[in-house]
């Protein structure tokens, strides 16, 4: 497949994005790499959320440049996901219809889904809407890796869950990233998502304050974590 200079599976380079004419992002350049999971740390309001939007396709860039699989692309977020990418939102479940019915619109087997999270099997017949916040959570997950996708855009994945479920879906994703997956994930739980993490990205009001590897951060960490708590601006 296509790569940029660097390898990565997706690449900004100077993007700004927002809605309307107010940008929310600005100047932003990152990548996600094949098999290295990556860090978007920030405040409510930094941007995070608008980033993930504009890698998926879901919104277009005011400015500046997304490269997919090496190719300048403003492809939408069907196409990309048939060439490879995952968005996975807050518990982005069909709650109408019982968890095995979640996997199969997914085209997903119930076999390869329970492997990854076999607490699932007694909840299959169990609409989604009536399974907790965890178990919905491990069905969207299950949802998108079962597919082997080549990237993973995940937003806050364990947002409101018990720290038990919490670093099961991160190991989940972790285990995938050895495999050869690119994950970007927007996270809370700064320190269980550094303990998996290969590289952070820190947004502050649209930019990037803060980068490196989770060594390297971790001397900063009462700085990540007071600018991840302080007011942002959206």
């Amino acid at each position: 497949m296509p790569e940029t200079t660097s390898g990565a599976l997706i690449a900004t380079s100077s993007l700004s994005a927002g809605y309307g004419t107010q940008p929310v992002v600005r100047d932003l350049d990152i990548e996600v790499r094949p098999g290295e999971v990556v860090a978007l740390l920030g405040p409510n309001g930094a941007g995070k959320s608008t980033t993930l939007r504009v890698l998926a396709g879901d919104l277009a860039p005011m400015s500046g440049e997304v490269r997919w699989l090496g190719e300048p692309s403003r492809a939408p977020l069907h196409r990309r996901a048939r060439e490879g990418l995952a968005y996975v939102g807050e518990r982005a479940v069909f709650t109408r219809l019982d968890t095995a019915d979640n996997l199969r619109v997914g085209r997903v087997e119930a076999a390869r889904a329970l492997e990854l999270f076999p607490e699932l099997e007694k909840r299959l017949g169990t609409g989604a809407g009536m399974l907790s916040g965890g178990e919905q959570q491990m069905l969207s997950l299950a949802r998108a890796l079962c597919r082997e996708p080549r990237l993973l855009l995940a937003d806050e994945l364990s947002l409101g869950l018990a720290p038990l479920v919490v670093e099961r879906l991160l190991r989940a994703v972790r285990e995938a990233a050895d495999r050869g997956l690119g994950a970007l994930l927007v996270e809370q739980h700064v320190r269980k998502v550094l303990d998996i993490a290969d590289r952070v990205y820190v947004l502050r009001r649209g930019r990037v304050v803060m980068t490196g590897t989770p060594q390297e951060l971790r001397g900063n960490l009462d700085a990540i974590e007071s600018s991840y708590l302080a007011d942002g601006r959206s």
